[in-house]
């Protein structure tokens, strides 16, 4: 591998990576905003529910199940994102490893 190309894959990398962060920063805005519409979804299905306790909470739960599941989802987006933040964070410590290799190499 030329040093050019190394740089070069350095170079996408931190791009790659600063787009991750706006990413998981956009994810967990969405999240945050799912959370908030279970809350209140759950909790007014709780409010206007006859009966017990129990059934009531029941009732909530099930009335706020498509809340619960936009929560889920965007949690496991947040979730996608800091993997890949974390598997680009290995590639450009394997680039690193590699331009020092290839700068050992070149001393020969």
């Amino acid at each position: 591998m030329l040093p050019s190309q190394i740089i070069s894959e350095l170079q996408t990398l931190v791009t790659t990576s600063r787009q991750g962060i706006d990413a998981l920063y956009d994810a967990e805005i969405a999240l945050a905003e799912a959370e908030n519409e279970l809350d209140k979804t759950e909790a007014k299905a709780f409010l206007g529910a006859d009966g017990t306790v129990a059934e009531r909470q029941y009732i909530a739960k099930y009335k706020s199940a498509d809340a619960r599941l936009a929560r889920d989802v965007a949690r496991a987006a947040v979730n996608r994102v800091r993997t890949k933040i974390r598997v680009l964070e290995g590639e450009v410590m394997a680039q690193a490893t590699i331009s020092k290799l290839v700068q050992a190499e070149m001393k020969l």
